[in-house]
């Protein structure tokens, strides 16, 4: 896949981990990948990252081939370990010059400098946050503000359904948009208003569908949802794109190749997230 090359009049979007709960390393997985989630959110030249799991590692390296001092947004879903796993092997954060801002919805309480201190220290990791030459700047807000982040770039907001609380982002830019709605748990009657709203009017939403609908019939309650629920929301809001992202580990390349035939048939548009692939939308 080529790389996201910044353009001043585009909105791009580059996937670089797709997977959910645990990476999913090995042959069987190679054509979508097994990172965890990461995706990278270019607003003509002005970078943001979402989540940080550990797709995020590769992305830090190909990060350190472009000049520095760098400005990184890093806007966080939760702070469950696999949406945060990667910041320790971040390799920006080891150059002095660099600076990267963590967003993150204070969820039931706890900030994500709280829960980055203890990522960031023994027995967990050698060092502390602090002792790191770049410097991390924490900005806690509560889901459903907006985000605005100077120069005109402003983020949505949205609570989303998932134990301990997560939170969906919108990015809209050049007259184009895109959603991330990962992770979350579809409610009854389904898709509800306020986030048929949210996504309204955007070119693509990026949605938690880790589960068939027979593993959700076990999995209730976990925070995840299926792609049907994702079609289901999108064709609510008549978005045309869909990505159906955090899948779940175990399902391997053959498994998801028949399960996106499925998709395809339901909804042209839609597709499953791919490590690697990157979607281009030109300013209107």
């Amino acid at each position: 896949m080529s790389d996201a090359t910044p353009s001043a009049g585009a909105l791009t979007v580059k996937f670089w981990g797709v997977r959910g709960s645990i990476p999913a390393p090995g042959g069987a997985f190679e054509e979508f990948g097994g990172n965890t989630p990461c995706v990278e959110v270019r607003c003509g030249t002005r970078l943001f990252v979402i989540d940080a799991g550990s797709g995020i590692t590769p992305l830090g390296l190909e990060l350190l081939k472009r000049s520095c001092p760098q400005e990184i947004d890093v806007c966080l879903s939760h702070l469950h370990l696999d949406h945060v796993s990667g910041l320790p092997f971040f390799k920006p954060a080891l150059h002095p010059e660099n600076r990267i801002r963590l967003h993150c919805g204070n969820l039931r309480g706890e900030s994500a400098e709280e829960a980055c201190d203890r990522l960031f220290s023994p027995p967990l990791f050698p060092i502390s946050l602090g002792q790191l030459p770049g410097k991390f700047v924490h900005h806690g807000f509560k889901a459903g503000d907006d985000l605005d982040f100077g120069d005109g770039f402003v983020a949505r907001t949205i609570p989303l359904n998932h134990p301990g609380g997560a939170t969906g982002y919108r990015f809209d830019f050049g007259g184009r948009g895109i959603c991330y709605i990962s992770d979350i748990e579809h409610s009854d009657p389904w898709p509800p208003r306020d986030l048929t709203d949210f996504v309204r009017g955007s070119d693509l939403i990026i949605y938690d569908g880790m589960f068939s609908e027979t593993e959700y019939i076990r999995c209730q309650g976990w925070g995840h949802s299926t792609w049907q629920k994702g079609v289901d929301l999108a064709k609510a809001a008549e978005v045309e794109n869909l990505a159906v992202f955090h899948l779940h580990p175990m399902h391997d390349d053959r498994y998801l190749e028949e399960v996106e035939r499925e998709i395809k048939a339901e909804m042209p548009g839609a597709f499953l997230a791919r490590e690697g692939l990157v979607l281009t939308y030109p300013a209107r």
